[in-house]
């Protein structure tokens, strides 16, 4: 990878090789322990001359991967500011501000502005559930929160419906609202949202601006997304 001879097990992906060996891919999408689904698209690799994405393609003995190009920041790029424009995200009033990954992520691929248009989507947000808000607002249609609530917390709490710029998330309850779904604050559906769509009730600010993940960690910093679930009491080895 980039010159790098990168040692991998049968069965990993090229994301899975190169985070063992200690090489940040940039991802939103992907999270340890979980399937990977290859949707955020910031994780494309060039593997002759081809891309694809790092968290789906198996690694194989003999590949010439390119990682850390300026052709694929400046797409990666791109993606972001895409995912900006797409939803609202206006960081200085967001109580995710420097635990957002969406946002963490701009700053390290230098993202100064959106470039594109701002659809200003309007989106249903969601605070009929006890101790549990949801945004749609903010989504970025990761699937981290469907892909915890099935394989971690066994149920099923959250789904994405519609294509394209109709796609949303949903909530498998009877209503469709989170009250009526049997989700807790201590699933992890409840703590893996990368922005600020999922938020836990009452719990904001806590941790002052200036101390948060981002403010201290840079988004390449390698096992980050598994202190982050530890600090919030979620495992998944």
């Amino acid at each position: 990878m980039d010159g790098i001879e990168v040692p991998f097990k049968d069965g990993q992906t090229i994301m899975d090789a190169a985070l063992a060996a200690g090489i940040y891919i940039p991802h939103l999408c992907h999270h340890p322990g979980l399937t990977p689904h290859g949707s955020c698209k910031l994780c494309m690799v060039d593997i002759g001359n081809k891309c694809m994405s790092s968290c789906t393609t198996p690694a194989v003995a003999g590949q010439q991967v390119s990682n850390n190009t300026p052709v694929l920041n400046e797409a990666r790029k791109t993606i972001t500011q895409l995912l900006f424009i797409e939803g609202n995200h206006l960081c200085p009033s967001c109580e995710k501000t420097g635990n957002c990954t969406l946002q963490a992520m701009a700053y390290y691929l230098g993202m100064l502005e959106g470039h594109f248009p701002q659809f200003f989507q309007r989106r249903e947000v969601d605070a009929s559930h006890l101790t549990v808000m949801l945004d749609r607002d903010r989504c970025i249609l990761c699937e981290l929160c469907v892909r915890a609530s099935r394989e971690v917390d066994g149920k099923n709490v959250f789904a994405i419906t519609g294509r394209g710029v109709t796609a949303h998330l949903v909530v498998n309850s009877p209503s469709g609202k989170l009250a009526d779904s049997d989700l807790e604050t201590s699933d992890m559906a409840a703590h893996i949202c990368p922005v600020g769509a999922i938020l836990i009730k009452e719990h904001g600010y806590e941790i002052p601006i200036g101390r948060r993940t981002f403010d201290l960690h840079q988004v390449g910093e390698i096992g980050l997304e598994k202190m982050i679930q530890a600090k919030a009491g979620h495992t998944n080895e």
